[in-house]
């Protein structure tokens, strides 16, 4: 049984309907800071394990700039081999920590799949939800995010690869089942974040394909995150680690806020809120 510990405010109702606006009203997209507590993903595995060392980094995203803190304990790799964790041990990771990320002032939302630990995070003080299934795994996530009023990023994902499909297509279709779900649950339209999942069951062309051609998403007329941070598509073009991936990433990230991406999911959030705000000024000068 895991310790008790203060709950800091759960942001829901009023409050939450407020958190997303506030993050979509810039000139140019929001950053959200990638917080894994986890021993296993695939650029940082083990790094922030650790609570002193997984609230050093929540501090040190948040003073580089980090509009969001996205903290998971499961990591869901998106290339596969990911090793399933009970909703128990993604929250034996989380509780020495997250109320405490919480307590920085910053929104922060909660990565899980599972819509028990995504409860118990919101007990804590967690703003958003984001599922990288996209309210299509656990039957409990829509009607809970209904219940709180949260924001909810809706990710799209595939348990298989098929480099054979329009991978555009699938995700489209994706999304009209997750919003068919959403609106039967009662999730305000408003509240509602697409992320095509950049490597998530998805040939490593298929992912630059999603982002060459992501304003097709602006159909939905809803606002979009791209997390392309570090992603092992950038090695295909050039040779690289995870953590050599820096220019890479960018070079994606900002694409995709050309393309009319509203929130980027980084690694490195220094460099990205840089390349991100120099190229909106640059943009408002024309």
């Amino acid at each position: 049984m895991m310790a008790t510990r203060p709950i800091a405010s759960a942001v829901t109702g009023p409050a939450a309907s407020a958190v997303l606006p506030a993050l979509l009203s810039r000139p140019y997209p929001a950053v959200m800071g990638i917080l894994n507590v986890t021993p296993d993903s695939f650029s940082d595995g083990g790094q922030f394990i650790a609570p002193e060392q997984a609230l050093a980094q929540a501090r040190r995203l948040i003073a580089e700039g980090a509009d969001i803190i996205d903290i998971g304990a499961e990591s869901t790799r998106p290339y596969g081999s990911q090793q399933p964790v009970t909703a128990e041990a993604e929250m034996a990771r989380l509780e020495p920590v997250l109320a405490e990320v919480v307590a920085l002032g910053v929104p922060v939302s909660i990565d899980s799949m599972k819509s028990e630990v995504v409860a118990w995070a919101l007990d804590q003080g967690a703003a958003i939800a984001n599922d990288v299934w996209g309210l299509q795994r656990d039957a409990g996530m829509a009607p809970l995010v209904a219940a709180r009023g949260v924001p909810v990023i809706v990710m799209h994902n595939r348990e298989q690869v098929d480099p054979a499909i329009d991978i555009m297509q699938d995700i489209t279709a994706f999304f009209e089942r997750s919003l068919e779900i959403a609106a039967r649950a009662g999730i305000a339209s408003d509240r509602i974040v697409l992320d095509p999942g950049i490597g998530f069951g998805k040939t490593q062309e298929q992912s630059m394909l999603a982002l060459a051609r992501l304003a097709e998403l602006n159909a939905f007329r809803l606002p979009v995150l791209v997390g392309a941070s570090r992603k092992r598509f950038i090695s295909t073009v050039v040779a690289s680690e995870p953590q050599q991936r820096i220019g890479g990433s960018i070079a994606a990230h900002l694409i995709a806020a050309q393309h009319g991406a509203r929130i980027i999911r980084a690694h490195d959030v220094a460099e990205t809120v840089q390349a991100l705000r120099v190229a909106a000024a640059i943009e408002g000068q024309q």
